[in-house]
């Protein structure tokens, strides 16, 4: 079992196994979820793709951290062009939520040019369901 102390909003809790904040004051836990989703990449966009995410903007960065969203990586299967992205997130949010912030948009119409999108600029995301998973 790992443990970790770790302060989130002047609280102390901890992190065990990755799993749960448990806080000192006998408060109910807050679960850690992980998310995945895939997405697809346009032919030959690789780099762009990579350089926009290089320099995200700090306020999409914020808002994604206020959301809950502790954690997030995307890889990318070449052969594919299919990008498959994992959030840890606490409670039952993730980015997936924020459709509606303005700064969530402008990132949507930013990225839209090198990516599968739907009417909106949104990417077309599909989730993926968790099969397995090894603490």
């Amino acid at each position: 079992m790992s443990l970790k102390i770790i302060i989130l909003s002047s609280i102390i809790a901890f992190k065990v196994d990755n799993q749960k904040f448990i806080p000192q004051n006998n408060e109910s836990p807050i679960t850690m979820n992980r998310l995945a989703f895939k997405m697809k990449l346009n032919a030959g966009q690789k780099k762009a793709y990579i350089k926009r995410h290089n320099e995200i903007w700090a306020e999409l960065v914020k808002l994604l951290k206020d959301a809950g969203v502790s954690e997030y990586s995307i890889f990318l299967d070449e052969e594919t062009d299919t990008l498959f992205a994992f959030q840890k997130v606490s409670g039952e949010g993730g980015s997936q939520d924020l459709s509606q912030n303005p700064i969530v948009k402008k990132w949507w119409d930013f990225m839209a040019d090198v990516m599968e999108v739907n009417p909106d600029n949104s990417p077309i995301s599909t989730p993926l369901e968790e099969v397995f998973y090894m603490p």
